[in-house]
């Protein structure tokens, strides 16, 4: 009998031990998208786990026990000893039969839970402690439903909104989730709804869905949650039955705060409490003040001590003001520099009566201080995008570079440093927000350049600002006889019917739009007309042939069109330095090279065109190329385009696309300039990096210097990827189907380069901070050293993968793609 028990539970052992693993595997793939593996599957794998072990210390018990039998199992030598063990092995028989029988789940995950709160990064405050003390009780009282704070721009009202939702995080309290929403000016319920789903990790499955579909799921959710919704900058009222949000009510015990300029968008949402919010008073202003100026000047001079107090004051209590004149000031030492400031401040301030003129005008004064009036024009362009909107500093500075703001000259890899420079120095004076690739103007500070670009008497700062307010025109009263930059981006207008008269025009933007074409006669009468933006109108098929009466033209962007040939008239564009045809259809640039001899920026990433030997000639006809994106299907070409003098540190971005290839070269000094590499669906069994120059000897430490992004998916052929150690500076690594590959950094190859080149890639991945590793059943290690991967902040990977041979395992975060 007992030989029968240990036969079955060696084999219903062996079955749970593939059970195990199957499920193992489903649920990994789960995870994959992001789910949570339930607690009853997590619970049966650990006790098959478990139960695994304990059989196989019992049957290694095996042998001993059947010595002891005699008579063919059917009499023990020790007969207590025996009967013991045959107990044994048929409790652990039924336990493992159990443990089989509960082994069926129809689910294995489900989605994540949201976090309660996320917190908000926020500065030191001053005078805000009792405001927030005040909200809090409001929120928290039983009958409170919905909370309206309300105040001029630039008061704090965020900032406020701000240190609530942190107070969340630290307080205890019976909510489930609070929400942070930006709303804005241009009220638009999908923005709304989708930054509700993304806090609900609900936006990717249902990010094609109709706004009906969203508000549906969004009200089922939430109607069971004790939720927080804040909304910040509300301009009009907001119709939550669009959202999907279920309306407060006692019972239910969620609530609603917003935060609104207008006291009559308080009483259309039927706010049960408001709380208004007042610039600080006299001594809260000043103390803030001296903190955002510092010791250093106000320790200088008596009088300047004197003077600052007298400049604060006219700040009139008002937060933004008293950061961005505070910050202005805060590396002036001199007196007279003071003196003069507070003569500015106190000249200007008279001419306009009310509140939010004198406060422009205060801000004003930061502008004025500016170094030079073209620091000053490329302070005032920002204010063509619309509100809230994240300016790609790339871009912004080839609008500066082409408007004549600043000289064009490029670093190695092809970026102006003095565009850098010139935003640094905005940013340090507080007129611009940076994250790493973008910038932003806060809304009153656009205001605010919006009305020296209306009112200004100087020819050069006049502009036309109608960006994200919903048109589905070109409005009548546009004076366009006298505007020098017009921006029409970010609306809805799919047809033009006008044929304006602009001398003086240089930038026209009309991004953004759903434009299906343009008549020939609107370009007519546009000489000047130095930078043309025509991207993201994704209807776009073709331009007049008029296009080619823009004699002046420099810049023109038709990325995210379907423009799928180069016309006539774009040909004739003989002064054009900048083209972006990225993300279009165009297949051919025939004709581009003699047709546009000042070309300097040609981007045709992600287009229909694959850089061919035809087209090699075509870019070598352009003499003053600095910038080039493109996409490459041959190894062959790319290794002719690393060998051709004229290309050579050109590339920024390239796609390597459906390559097969035994091997592929990357030369680090022909592809000294690439910041973005892409390898889509390719066949390439191992990738070299290469770091010889022609007709000079080879480099001391020769790496990818500004290459900081690096995307494959779909590669078949490398076990590693070892090649990655000569990009030191790659910030963002993304790696999604690659069957074959077992390790990132393999540890001889690894030991190899680093001894070759040391000290830049001693530490591999050292600035590192966005890990994603999907679809890699073989991946088993990134790489073996201990150090590495120092700077991670985000990482998604591979169940197979451990992240236990890393020091520091607290900074990884899981995240979903």
């Amino acid at each position: 009998m007992m030989k029968a028990n240990l036969e079955a539970l060696d084999t219903a052992t062996r079955e749970l031990r593939e059970r195990r693993v199957d499920l193992s595997r489903r649920v990994s793939l789960e995870e994959d998208k992001g789910l949570e593996r339930l607690a009853k599957v997590e619970g049966w794998l650990s006790r098959a786990e478990s139960i695994d072990s304990e059989v196989s210390d019992l049957l290694r018990e095996e042998p001993t026990e059947t010595k002891r039998l005699c008579l063919f199992g059917y009499c023990s030598k020790n007969c207590i000893s025996s009967c013991k063990y045959g107990k044994k092995v048929s409790k652990k028989l039924e336990e493992v039969k159990e443990l089989l029988s509960k082994g069926v789940f129809e689910e294995l995950a489900e989605k994540r839970p949201a976090s309660k709160v996320v917190k908000k990064d926020i500065q030191t405050t001053i005078g805000l402690d009792s405001m927030v003390g005040k909200a809090w009780d409001s929120i928290m009282k039983p009958e409170g439903r919905t909370l309206g704070i309300y105040g001029m721009g630039g008061v704090g009202k965020t900032t406020l909104l701000a240190r609530i939702n942190n107070k969340f995080d630290k307080e205890v309290n019976e909510f489930d989730v609070v929400i942070w929403v930006v709303v804005s000016k241009d009220l638009q319920y999908k923005v709304i709804q989708d930054q509700i789903l993304r806090r609900l990790r609900a936006d990717q499955e249902l990010e094609k869905e109709t706004e009906e579909k969203k508000a549906s799921f969004i009200d089922n959710i939430l109607r069971r949650k004790k939720f927080i919704l804040l909304l910040d900058d509300l301009w009009s009222a907001v119709d939550l039955n669009k959202i999907g949000v279920p309306r407060p009510t006692q019972e239910n015990g969620s609530k609603i705060v917003f935060t609104t300029r207008s006291k009559k968008v308080c009483r259309d949402m039927k706010a049960d409490d408001e709380l208004k919010m007042d610039c600080l008073s006299t001594n809260e202003a000043w103390e803030l003040f001296q903190n955002v100026v510092g010791e250093a000047p106000l320790k200088k001079d008596p009088e300047i001590l004197t003077l600052a107090e007298k400049i604060s004051k006219k700040c009139h209590g008002l937060p933004l003001a008293l950061n961005v004149i505070g910050k202005a000031m805060s590396c002036k030492e001199d007196v007279h520099e003071w003196r003069h400031a507070n003569d500015v401040l106190k000249s200007s301030s008279r001419e306009f009566p009310g509140m939010e003129e004198n406060i422009l005008s205060v801000l004003k004064f930061s502008y004025d201080g500016l170094e030079d009036e073209k620091v000053k024009s490329c302070f005032l362009y920002c204010s063509l995008f619309p509100e809230d909107y994240e300016i790609k500093k790339e871009e912004l500075i080839e609008y500066w570079i082409n408007e004549g703001f600043i000289n064009g000259k490029r670093d190695e890899d092809g970026s102006n440093n003095k565009g850098h420079v010139i935003i640094g120095s905005l940013v340090r004076a507080h007129l611009l927000t940076e994250s790493e690739t973008t910038v932003k103007m806060h809304d009153v500070l656009r205001e605010m350049a919006l009305w020296i670009g209306s009112t200004s008497g100087k020819e050069e700062e006049k502009q036309c600002v109608k960006s994200g307010v919903k048109l589905s025109c070109i409005p009548d009263d546009i004076n366009w006889s006298v505007s020098r930059r017009i921006s029409l981006m970010s609306n809805q207008i799919e047809k033009i019917s006008c044929c304006p008269k602009c001398p003086n025009l240089s930038t026209l933007f009309l991004r953004d739009n759903d434009l299906k074409g343009i008549p020939g006669k609107f370009f007519q009468f546009m000489p000047s007309l130095i930078v043309l933006d025509l991207s993201h109108n994704r209807s776009l098929r073709d331009l007049p042939e008029e296009i080619c009466s823009l004699t002046s033209l420099k810049y023109l962007n038709l990325s995210y069109t379907r423009i799928s040939s180069l016309s006539v008239g774009l040909k004739g564009l003989r002064k054009l330095i900048s083209l972006d045809l990225e993300f279009t259809k165009l297949k051919i640039i025939d004709g581009i090279g003699a047709s546009l001899p000042n070309l300097q920026v040609l981007k045709l990433y992600r287009s229909r065109h694959y850089i061919d030997a035809r087209s090699i000639e075509e870019l070598q006809l352009l003499k003053h190329l600095k910038i080039l994106t493109g996409n490459v299907t041959d190894a062959s070409i790319l290794e002719s385009i690393q060998g051709v003098e004229g290309l050579v540190r050109c590339v920024q971005r390239l796609r390597i696309i459906n390559m097969s290839a035994k091997d592929l070269t990357l030369n680090t000094v022909a592809l000294g300039g690439l910041r973005e590499l892409e390898i889509i669906n390719s066949k390439i069994s191992e990738i070299k990096i290469d770091w010889k120059c022609k007709g000079k000897e080879d480099l001391p430490s020769p790496y990818f210097k500004h290459l900081f992004s690096i995307v494959i998916h779909d590669l078949e052929g490398p076990k590693e990827l070892s090649w990655l150690l000569f990009a030191p500076n790659l910030k963002h690594l993304e790696v999604i189907r690659s069957p074959s590959l077992e390790e990132i950094i393999n540890k001889e190859k690894g030991m190899s380069i680093s001894n070759v080149h040391p000290p830049d890639m001693t530490v591999p991945f050292p600035k590192l901070e966005s890990l994603t590793l999907r679809g890699l059943p073989e991946l088993e290690r990134i790489c073996s050293s201990p150090q590495a991967l120092p700077s991670l902040k985000d990482i998604a990977h591979c169940p197979k993968l451990s992240l236990e041979s890393f020091q520091d395992t607290s900074r990884y975060v899981e995240i979903e793609e």
